[in-house]
């Protein structure tokens, strides 16, 4: 749950004016380890808004090797994302199926793979 910056603001500027973090904390009713944290996180970055949450923690090291799965994409590319995770695995890299979709989805290439089916109808009904 991310606290208002409003709330952040009144409880560190209590700290400043001389209350303890955990004065300040009971004041505003928040945990004292937030107070604590707040202020601490002032005190080295000069600043304490809220970081950044969730978001995609891993694509980076994916990324890293792209020139290694495009590569071995283009020279076969009825290749299954399976497949392809073993051929990374043989050149010492580890991903998983879903991290590679994800790897093909954000350069807008599809990897789904479409069967030629033949059409059903014997003959125009009427």
């Amino acid at each position: 749950m991310v606290l208002s910056m409003d709330l952040r603001v009144r409880v560190v500027t209590a700290i400043d004016e001389g209350l303890s973090c955990r004065a300040a904390a009971f004041r505003f009713g928040v945990a004292p380890s937030t107070a604590i944290r707040w202020f601490a996180q002032r005190r080295v970055t000069g600043d304490f808004a809220p970081k950044p949450q969730g978001g995609d923690m891993r694509s980076r090291r994916v990324e890293e090797r792209a020139e290694d799965i495009l590569a071995i994409w283009e020279g076969r590319k009825d290749i299954s994302l399976d497949e392809l995770r073993l051929a990374l695995i043989e050149i010492g890299f580890t991903v998983s199926v879903a991290g590679l979709h994800r790897f093909f989805v954000r350069r807008g290439m599809t990897r789904k793979k479409r069967l030629v089916m033949l059409s059903s109808k014997t003959g125009l009904m009427s």
